[in-house]
């Protein structure tokens, strides 16, 4: 009986190693498709620190040109006014 509780244990925790180590996979592949698009975002709304503010969501007009947002690879290219790049 004993024998049995330890594999269903070792099977268990095999199962949840996978699962995690499936998950910080996609992750990754999520972040990798991703990149910056200055000037596009919102006022509050940008995603990280800009030159003027210490903290995401606090820039203060619509399409500051040195507030970011993360957007899908190759959609900043495509929107007016943006920029990979601060200005």
């Amino acid at each position: 009986m004993k024998k049995t509780n330890v594999a269903l244990a070792t099977a268990v925790t095999g199962l949840i190693a996978l699962a995690g180590t499936a998950m910080t996979a996609s992750t990754a592949v999520a972040a990798e498709a991703k990149e910056k698009c200055y000037g596009v975002a919102k006022a509050g709304k940008n995603d990280c620190a800009t030159k003027t503010s210490s903290c995401a969501g606090t820039s203060k007009v619509d399409g500051q040109k040195d507030a970011f947002i993360m957007v899908p690879k190759g959609l900043c290219d495509r929107l007016a006014g943006s920029s990979p790049e601060a200005k």
